[in-house]
């Protein structure tokens, strides 16, 4: 058997899936099998390890394995490794994503468990909050800026896009909702001709 033909068969390691995830204070971890529970102040995150992957305690901290053979190992050991950091970081320190509204008279107020927008539309738009997110209007803002809060990463995010992709960005005057510190490129309007051709 060749060099090259072992390589493929060895499991590698990953530079980050290697490195051992730290619990801090505060922050309960129990390892189930293939399931993985994080539970801290912001909340409580539960996650199916990826295929062949394998997560153990050791002195306080998530020690991230992988049995594919090759490369496929450090891709796995890393994406596992990812995942449950982001859920320690998750519950203790909570995720945001900010987003604006551009716009001549673009609001939004929270009433009760939804955000209702005024987007330029002919009615009203209400976007409920899922279960697991917090969203704020700042009083400061005047109604045109949202944060979104939580301990699931991947929910956050989704939930901004999904805010976004109620109004998104316009590329002539970028009137829209965008996530804060979006560069939206914007198209030069036709210019109107005017005169003919001497």
């Amino acid at each position: 058997m060749s060099e090259q033909q072992q390589d493929r068969l060895t499991s590698r390691t990953s530079r980050i899936g290697k490195l051992p995830v730290t619990i801090p204070k505060g922050v309960t971890v129990t390892i189930q099998g293939a399931k993985i529970n994080v539970q801290g102040a912001k909340g409580k995150l539960e996650l199916a390890l990826p295929l062949n992957t394998s997560a153990e305690l050791k002195d306080g901290r998530v020690v991230v394995s992988s049995t594919l053979p090759g490369r496929d190992a450090a891709r796995m050991q890393g994406l596992a490794r990812a995942l449950i950091a982001n859920m320690v970081k998750g519950t203790t320190e909570g995720f945001t994503r900010t987003l604006e509204l551009v716009g001549t008279g673009y609001r939004a107020e929270m009433k009760g468990g939804a955000i209702h927008f005024a987007l330029g539309f002919s009615h009203p738009v209400v976007f409920p909050v899922p279960a697991g997110i917090s969203a704020v209007v700042p009083a400061d803002s005047k109604g045109t800026q949202i944060v979104i809060t939580g301990a699931d990463r991947a929910l956050v995010g989704q939930t901004a896009a999904r805010v976004r992709a109620i109004r998104p960005p316009e590329p002539y005057g970028g009137k829209g909702v965008r996530y804060r510190g979006e560069q939206v490129r914007e198209k030069a309007g036709k210019a109107s001709a005017k005169g003919g051709k001497a």
